[in-house]
C-alpha cells in the first residue's frame, strides 16, 4: 500500500500570508487578534497549521516570544522572527533575535546588492554588516546559503553579459592592432622558431579541453577519475536543486498585498569608493600594512592592491 502523500507545498502568496500572521502573533500573543490585524481568516490559518508541521512550529515559537515579552512589561514588541540555527554539535536551536544581529531586512539588502555586483564584501558593506556575519548565516541556514548562491549566480551572469558586450567583434574595443601594419619579425634561429611553434601549438591549432577533465601532473589515473566523478556528482546535485527551484516557481501564486517592499541600498559605486580609500589590512592580525598577504585555504596568497583591483583591492595570485 503506497504511503500517504504529504501536504501540498505552500505557494509564495501563502508563505507571505504566514509571515504576516506570525509577525502579528508575536506582537499580540493572540490568534484572534493576529487574524483581525492581518485580515486573514483564523479558520484558514488553523487549517494550514494542522496541515503543515513547520508552520505549527513557527506558530508555537511566536506565542512563546509573545508570552516572554508580556511577562516583562519593560520589553518592547518583537518585530523579528526567532532564528533556527544549527549548532556545531549538529543540533537545531531556536534563538530569539538580539540587537546588533542580522535582521531579515539586512539579509534581503545584502542579497539584492549581491545580485548586482557578485561581490560579497561590497554587498555586506552596503547592508551595514561585516561579510563574516553573512558567511556565518549561510553556514547556519541552508535556505540563506541557497539564496546567496543564486544572488551570486545572477550577479555573475550580469557581469558576464556586460563583459561579453565589450568582447564582441562588433565592439571593436581591442582590434586596433589589426588595422595597423605588422612590425618586422625579430631575428631568430631555427631552434628558437621551433620552440615557439611548440609552445603555442595548443593555443593556435588545437581546441583544448575542460580543466577538471585534465589529469594533473601529481595525480594518478584513479585519482583523476575520482575527482571527475566528484565534480559530476556536484553538478547533478546542483541540477536537482535547480529543478526544485523551478518547480517552486510554478506555485508562486502571483503577487499579494503582503509583498515586502524592496530593500533600500546606498549607491554601490560610493560604497566601493569608500572601501578603496581604506588602508590595506591583514585580516589575520588586524594591523594595517601595505599589500598585506593573507594565505587562503588552497595555499594561494591573497594580497591587497587597491589601485589595481575592484571592490576592496583583493587579488589572488600564485606566489
Amino acid at each position: 500500500m503506497p504511503a500517504p502523500a504529504g501536504p501540498r507545498p505552500l505557494t509564495r502568496v501563502q508563505a507571505l500570508e504566514n509571515r504576516a500572521f506570525l509577525a502579528a502573533l508575536r506582537a499580540t500573543g493572540n490568534a484572534h487578534a493576529a487574524a483581525r490585524a492581518t485580515g486573514i481568516g483564523r479558520a484558514k490559518m488553523l487549517k494550514r497549521r494542522a496541515a503543515h508541521p513547520a508552520f505549527a512550529t513557527a506558530w508555537d515559537a511566536a506565542l512563546a516570544v509573545a508570552q516572554a515579552r508580556l511577562a516583562d512589561p519593560a520589553a518592547s514588541p518583537v518585530r523579528e522572527a526567532p532564528r533556527l540555527v544549527r549548532l556545531k554539535s549538529g543540533k537545531v536551536q531556536l534563538r530569539a533575535h538580539r540587537p546588533g544581529r542580522l535582521t531579515r531586512a539586512a539579509e534581503q539588502a545584502f542579497l539584492s546588492a549581491l545580485s548586482a555586483s557578485a561581490n560579497v564584501r561590497l554587498s555586506a558593506r552596503a547592508a551595514g554588516f561585516s561579510h563574516a556575519a553573512f558567511y556565518a548565516r549561510a553556514r547556519e541556514h541552508d535556505g540563506f546559503a541557497r539564496e546567496m548562491r543564486l544572488a551570486i549566480q545572477r550577479g555573475y551572469e550580469r557581469l558576464e553579459l556586460a563583459l561579453l558586450d565589450s568582447t564582441l567583434a562588433e565592439a571593436h574595443a581591442d582590434d586596433d592592432w589589426r588595422h595597423n601594419d605588422a612590425p618586422a619579425m625579430p631575428p631568430m634561429t631555427p631552434d628558437q622558431a621551433l620552440q615557439l611553434l611548440h609552445l603555442h601549438h595548443r593555443t593556435a591549432e588545437l581546441w583544448g579541453y575542460l580543466h577538471h577533465e585534465r589529469r594533473l601532473p601529481y595525480e594518478t589515473s584513479e585519482e583523476m577519475q575520482q575527482r571527475v566523478a566528484t565534480v559530476w556528482r556536484a553538478k547533478q546535485r546542483r541540477f536537482r536543486e535547480d529543478d526544485a527551484i523551478a518547480a517552486a516557481a510554478t506555485l508562486a501564486g502571483g503577487r499579494t498585498r503582503f509583498e515586502p517592499p524592496p530593500p533600500v541600498l546606498p549607491d554601490l559605486a560610493q560604497v566601493a569608493a569608500a572601501m578603496d580609500r581604506e588602508p590595506a589590512r591583514d585580516d589575520t592580525e588586524g594591523e594595517a600594512g601595505d599589500e598585506a598577504p593573507v594565505a587562503t585555504a588552497n595555499g594561494r596568497v591573497r594580497r591587497r592592491h587597491p589601485g589595481k583591483a575592484l571592490f576592496g583591492g583583493w587579488r589572488v595570485g600564485n606566489t
